[in-house]
């Protein structure tokens, strides 16, 4: 009996001295994630808003993701700027040269150029190409940029001797912007492996979103409009010059989307839902593989004819715009094949100042078309210099998309008339 008693009262203190162990273990690793410091609380939430938002979960398992949460988190990191170079090895893996940290720098920079309406900087739209090599999308009009040559389609080798590769995208355009008045050295090549140097003086850029004008001949009044961007306030600003080329009778539309590197997808879709009727506008999949099609509201704020010109340089919301416009039969596209960028990306905030841009889904033209990679071709290839100063009375591609829609409104004029020659027949 003292035998079975005492096996039973040993036995209880071996379970009660392992759920004390259990326990304190537990209270070990509770205090462990509670005693984070604030920059590697930094790198976990930027760990988890991209493993609650990133489109594509599959990656996670790929790259072992919970795993390399767990070894950058036993890094040593005790400042903000170290937090950031963390999260950078920890996003590399993702193979997605979209989803990026942003420091607070390039944060408000980024932030700027989408709600404002000037950016202090050289005027260069960047991206990765299949190879991984820094290529310029577009420049910004009036930049140091393109005043000094730089066009779709060159390589950025080096910044301030540091090379493009070890920099990385993120890094590369962060040390291309700056203070109006300092300088930054550029190592640019072309597609035929000339190098140059080139000294630029970073400036503020004045970004002017929307531009427009009347183009008058002996018959026709047709109106130019230049989208530079997509920001904020474009929306409302295309609408405004919709409007004022209505009140000034114009028969035709020219839509310029040349080097219009891209910005808030919402303001593209916004625009295409000026143009078009009822029509799908864009398809979006999301991390669930689901489809949503976005249809445009009744009210359009101009029917008429319409030529749209994209290049190399047009790329994300303008392609989402130009292939809406393609897809629907509502305008003609001329000019280059465009860039070919189908993601898209949220902003969230991280910390007090700083950010991440989180790639969330990718995007198809209404006919199920996908761009990345591949960029939309053209109705009609334009093989001609492009002009220094786009819709100038020089820019040769403007005048094409001008012959092109008068021939369309004199074909619609003939076919009235025969319309209402057949109605004088039957009449008689």
């Amino acid at each position: 009996m003292n035998s079975s008693f005492n096996k039973l009262l040993t036995f209880k203190t071996l379970i009660t001295g392992l759920m004390i162990i259990i326990f304190s273990i537990n209270l070990l690793m509770v205090e462990s994630v509670y005693a984070l410091s604030d920059s590697k609380q930094l790198v976990l939430d930027a760990w988890s808003l991209v493993n609650e938002g990133f489109y594509d979960p599959e990656k996670f398992d790929e790259i072992q993701w919970k795993r390399i949460r767990q070894k950058t988190l036993q890094k040593q990191i005790e400042t903000s700027e170290e937090a950031y170079s963390a999260i950078e090895d920890m996003l590399r893996p993702l193979d997605d040269p979209y989803t990026r940290i942003l420091r607070p720098k390039d944060y408000e920079l980024l932030k700027s150029s989408n709600f404002g309406s000037e950016i202090n900087g050289v005027g260069l739209q960047l991206g990765e190409d299949d190879n991984n090599k820094i290529i310029v999308i577009s420049t910004i009009g009036g930049s140091p940029a393109e005043e000094f040559g730089i066009v779709s389609g060159d390589f950025i080798e080096k910044v301030n001797g540091i090379s493009s590769e070890e920099l990385g995208l993120a890094n590369t355009a962060s040390k291309l912007r700056g203070e109006s008045g300092t300088k930054v050295l550029v190592e640019i090549s072309k597609e035929s492996g000339e190098l140059r140097e080139i000294d630029l003086e970073r400036r503020s850029v004045d970004l002017r979103p929307v531009r427009t004008k009347r183009l008058r001949d002996d018959s026709h009044t047709i109106g130019y409009l230049r989208i530079t961007q997509f920001s904020e306030s474009v929306p409302k600003k295309v609408e405004e010059a919709l409007q004022e080329l209505k009140e000034r009778e114009v028969e035709g539309l020219i839509l310029d989307l040349r080097n219009n590197s891209g910005g808030l997808v919402s303001s593209g879709i916004a625009v295409a839902d000026s143009l078009l009727s009822e029509r799908p506008v864009v398809e979006t999949k999301n991390r669930n593989g689901i489809k949503d099609a976005i249809i445009s509201q009744k009210e359009t704020s101009f029917d008429g004819p319409m030529v749209t010109l994209v290049n190399k340089g047009t790329a994300s919301a303008s392609e989402i715009l130009a292939g809406s416009l393609q897809d629907n039969d509502r305008s003609i596209l001329m000019g280059e094949k465009t860039y070919g960028k189908g993601l898209i990306q949220s902003l969230k905030s991280l910390g007090e100042d700083s950010g991440i841009a989180i790639t969330v889904a990718s995007y198809l033209t209404p006919k199920g078309n996908n761009i990345q990679g591949q960029g939309i071709i053209p109705d009609k290839s334009l093989d001609l210099p492009e002009a220094t100063d786009y819709g100038s009375a020089d820019d040769k591609w403007v005048r094409n998309a001008e012959l092109f829609l008068e021939s369309l409104l004199e074909n619609e004029e003939v076919s009235n008339q025969n319309i209402e020659f057949s109605n004088e027949e039957i009449n008689n």
